[in-house]
């Protein structure tokens, strides 16, 4: 029976959570505490991504993706995100003055600095959404594809919303303003496990630990970088493989509801923004943040013998900016036929200067490329 087995999977859950719980954290217990962690994590992507295929997403949770940039709206019932949908996309969402309004998820795209950004305002998140509850397993497989999560928290509320969403991201893989572990992980058919660092020492993890953690995930053979001094959590992430690095704001909405010594207090915590979708306060300041957050960069395209075209950029993320990837943006098949590329901008040394496919753009770069003639 399929409830059976989802209340079994969460039941093993919570016996290894407590388990954890009992045991002492010292050297001695720190393999064992280890490849507990690993079980726990295999366990929760088996309650996330059941056996027996993908199934159906839920109605209303295949919004199809628009745009240069997509960007999600998660927050417990009734925070405003309806409002702050509807004021920045001009897009109406089902919504009422009682809790879990919007039942589906609700596309809208709005335009900022000649990028379209898709917006979702993704239904309402309750406690154990990770654990299959409510419709909360849909909401956070949708923000899995997001570049870019808004997690909408109402002023007057506590902050623990705050922690049980975070909490309930973490739980499905998402991780919020964090960089992927600089650790490489490469399997191999003999040899054992053996790990070595570069430029660090482990203080967390010894080859007892990682060891345990390996055979957890049946990994007999395996050689292991360690760029960094990880974590069990971190090293277990890097094995796992199907984690996703997310930048997050926290929007602080309904700010007029509170005082302002409280508003300054909650103004310094890193990543806040704090807003009123009823009265449009710092709607400005949050597009811009948006902006800033998504990292993109534009590059105007030339064609032969015309002024740039600067009512259309391409859009592409600042991290990998090459040429190459401009290419790509416009039409896979435009490498076949490329030949070089004549940059105008901050990027090149001079203006215009011929490059290849490998040079790096920088922001508002004019491209012309050139074609091989065949």
């Amino acid at each position: 029976r399929k409830g059976g087995k989802m209340s079994t999977t969460a039941e093993k859950i919570k016996e290894i959570e407590e388990e954890m719980a009992r045991t002492q954290k010292n050297k001695a217990t720190s393999a064992h505490l280890g490849m507990l962690k690993a079980k726990l994590a295999k366990l929760k992507r088996e309650l996330i991504t059941p056996k027996g295929g993908g199934g159906k997403t839920g109605e209303g949770f295949d919004a199809k993706k628009a745009g240069d940039a997509r960007v999600g709206l998660i927050g417990f019932p009734s925070v405003g995100k309806s409002t702050l949908m509807s004021k920045l996309t001009g897009t109406e969402s089902l919504a009422a003055s009682y809790h879990f309004t919007t039942l589906t998820c609700i596309p809208g795209t709005y335009h900022y600095k000649g990028c379209k950004i898709q917006l979702l305002d993704l239904p309402g998140i309750i406690e154990g959404a990770k654990d299959g509850k409510g419709r909360g397993r849909q909401v956070i497989g949708v923000a899995r594809t997001c570049n870019l999560i808004l997690i909408v928290l109402d002023a007057s509320q506590p902050m623990t919303h705050k922690l049980l969403i975070e909490h309930e991201l973490e739980g499905f893989g998402i991780r919020l303003n964090k960089r992927a572990p600089d650790i490489r992980f490469t399997k191999r058919n003999k040899g054992g496990i053996t790990y070595s660092t570069i430029g660090c020492k482990l203080t967390k993890l010894d080859q007892k630990t990682i060891t345990a953690i390996c055979r957890e995930y049946r990994v007999s053979n395996a050689e292991i970088c360690f760029k960094q001094d990880a974590t069990i959590d971190e090293f277990i992430d890097v094995v796992e493989g199907n984690r996703v690095y997310t930048p997050c704001i926290y929007v602080l909405n309904m700010i007029d509801k509170i005082t302002i010594e409280e508003l300054d207090l909650l103004s310094q915590v890193p990543h806040y923004m704090p807003i009123s979708g009823g009265h449009e306060w710092n709607f400005d300041l949050l597009r811009e943040k948006i902006w800033d957050y998504l990292d993109f960069i534009r590059i105007y395209t030339k064609p032969r013998g015309q002024i740039p075209d600067y009512s259309a950029p391409v859009v592409i993320p600042r991290k990998g900016a090459t040429v190459e990837k401009f290419c790509m943006r416009i039409h896979r098949g435009l490498l076949d036929q490329f030949k070089n590329a004549l940059v105008w901008g901050t990027s090149a040394k001079h203006n215009p200067q011929r490059v290849g496919k490998d040079h790096k753009l920088a922001d508002e770069d004019v491209v012309q490329i050139i074609k091989r003639i065949r």
